[in-house]
């Protein structure tokens, strides 16, 4: 049998949200920016988003 190659892991890059991007998040979130579009501007993942926005206690998207 063939050897299984073992792929590299990508290795996680974390960084602290400062009060500028608290702030920014939070007038995002009351224009009802798109989750997508928040995170292709502040080079964040959508799920990383979400999490802080449920922290910080603030509805991210669309609130239904």
């Amino acid at each position: 049998m063939a050897k299984k190659s073992k792929k590299t892991a990508k290795k996680v890059a974390r960084r602290e949200y400062t009060k500028a991007d608290v702030k920014e998040l939070r007038a995002h979130s009351k224009a009802k920016t798109p989750v997508d579009k928040i995170a292709k501007l502040t080079k964040r993942s959508v799920g990383s988003l979400r999490q802080k926005a449920l922290k910080l206690g603030i509805g991210l998207g669309h609130q239904r």
